[in-house]
């Protein structure tokens, strides 16, 4: 974990900013979160939407940021399906089928790179490529099966084994999907979205990024996509992640910085403060004791979520959930959704 004395809209450059849970839930924006996106606008930070989801075309995402007071353009948008496409056409004579698992995102995408989507395996396409559709078939699915196990190559546009249900339970997601054909072929896929670098290498391209900063909600994506494309993170609540889950994270799931929502990106973020055993943020501290944690103070809550993170993310070997659950209660923080 970072401190940034300047608000982080003017410390980065460019925010890659995931979609589902951070922007909006759905087709619901997130409170806050367009008014946020302006004002880091505004303070001159570059905004970049970086989404998973293959089976809208950057100009649909475009067009449902709109609807939610985002304005944005498809030039914007960066999609696990432009990473595979990229992937595919440095691999493939130009010109080369490929069978598509998937929506139109895909489709779209693949044109764009020169290459010729097909629906069918009786023509040996040299590569497959799967991303998230609601509606897939499972004649499409087979079709996959059968080139991938005549020797196409196999791409994925994600793992993401659920995508949020709204109000209510998660959905499965592309990497549930992917089980099936990988299951049924044994075969495993090159999979470019998040957390694998290919959709975060694409991001930096099309952006120009200098110094970026990842945003997102999930931490087995966002926050280790960015750790695995060596970039900072900045970690929202308003998502699927709650509090507990980002104190007891591995290395790998642990985000530079933390914030309610993205109202995150227009303040500075106090630096914590360490003494041995004692973390200090804001007017918090917390004492670690072994498996003991111990909470003092008051002030901004999320300061002393910080102190308290600094204090579960000491050793590399996460603590239990039960040892830290007293002091998370005592800072009293805002009620997520």
């Amino acid at each position: 974990m970072k401190g940034s004395d300047r608000p982080l809209s003017e410390a980065y450059d460019v925010a890659l900013l995931d979609l589902d849970g951070v922007v909006y839930v759905g087709q619901r924006p997130v409170p806050a979160a367009a008014d946020s996106l302006a004002k880091a606008r505004a303070a001159g930070q570059r905004l970049a939407f970086v989404t998973n989801n293959a089976s809208r075309t950057p100009s649909a995402v475009a067009a449902l940021l709109n609807d939610v007071g985002v304005p944005a353009h498809a030039g914007d948008v960066v999609t696990s399906a432009q990473a595979a496409a990229r992937l595919l056409a440095e691999r493939l004579p130009a010109g080369s089928e490929v069978l598509v698992v998937g929506g139109m995102g895909l489709r779209h995408a693949l044109y764009a790179r020169g290459l010729r989507p097909v629906s069918v395996a009786s023509g040996r396409p040299p590569a497959v490529v799967q991303g998230y559709d609601p509606r897939l078939s499972y004649g499409l699915l087979s079709e996959g099966a059968q080139a991938v196990g005549m020797g196409a190559l196999f791409v994925g546009s994600n793992r993401d084994l659920t995508i949020p249900g709204g109000d209510g339970p998660p959905h499965p997601g592309n990497g549930a999907l992917l089980r099936v054909i990988s299951s049924a072929t044994g075969v495993e896929p090159i999979v470019t979205g998040k957390p694998e670098r290919p959709l975060h290498q694409e991001s930096i391209l099309r952006t120009g990024a200098e110094r970026p900063l990842v945003v997102g909600d999930r931490l087995d994506t966002d926050i280790e996509g960015a750790h695995n494309g060596g970039a900072d993170s900045l970690l929202v609540f308003t998502g699927v992640t709650d509090h507990m889950q980002a104190l007891t994270a591995p290395p790998e799931h642990r985000p530079t910085y933390l914030a309610h929502d993205l109202t995150g990106l227009l303040v500075p973020h106090p630096e914590v403060a360490r003494d041995g055993g004692r973390h200090s943020c804001g007017g918090w501290t917390v004492t670690r004791d072994g498996d003991r944690f111990d909470v003092t103070g008051s002030g901004e809550p999320y300061d002393g979520l910080r102190a308290l993170a600094s204090a579960a993310w000491q050793d590399a070997a996460p603590p239990a959930a039960e040892t830290l659950s007293g002091a998370l209660d005592a800072l009293r923080l805002p009620r997520l959704r």
